[in-house]
């Protein structure tokens, strides 16, 4: 088990985070937010970002990102649980986790699909940042169109 940040350590990495967040929204126009606050899922209060990327096969894809005393775990939302062809979707959905390296596709609240992943505190650097957020984009960007034809056929058919 990874060693427990000492608060220094974890305002060292909020302030690491801050930064590359900051030079990451000068970047690019994609960026249309990026704000910070604590986690709601735990009394803990752990920093957590949320970032808005304008996408172009999914109209806003948004990355939260939250600190904890020893992981920084990630995620996307990918889309609402589907209408149809659900044992299609999980079936394309698994084969896909299997060529994905650190992000995952899961099963979340209301059995919505997400992409979820996490590193050890002592693996943040701006380069693995960049790759976070750079794989969870890419992979909802890619896979997004595949994904909500089939969940939701229907409303494609002509």
């Amino acid at each position: 088990m990874s060693e427990l940040q000492s608060p220094s350590d974890v305002a060292d990495l909020v302030q690491l985070i801050d930064g590359w967040l900051s030079g990451f929204a000068e970047s690019g126009d994609h960026v249309l937010a990026i704000d910070r606050g604590t986690s709601d899922e735990t009394s803990f209060g752990e920093p957590r970002w949320y970032v808005r990327l304008a996408g172009e096969s999914k109209e806003i894809v948004t990355i939260w990102l939250t600190l904890g005393q020893r992981t920084l775990r990630y995620e996307t939302y990918v889309m609402p649980a589907p209408e149809e062809n659900a044992a299609e979707l999980a079936d394309q959905l698994l084969r896909r986790n299997d060529r994905l390296v650190g992000v995952h596709f899961s099963v979340g609240h209301e059995d919505a699909i997400y992409l979820r992943g996490a590193i050890p505190d002592s693996a943040i650097t701006a380069d693995e940042l960049d790759r976070v957020v750079g794989t969870l984009y890419q992979t909802v960007e890619h896979a997004f169109p595949a994904l909500i034809r089939l969940g939701f056929a229907r409303r494609f058919a002509s």
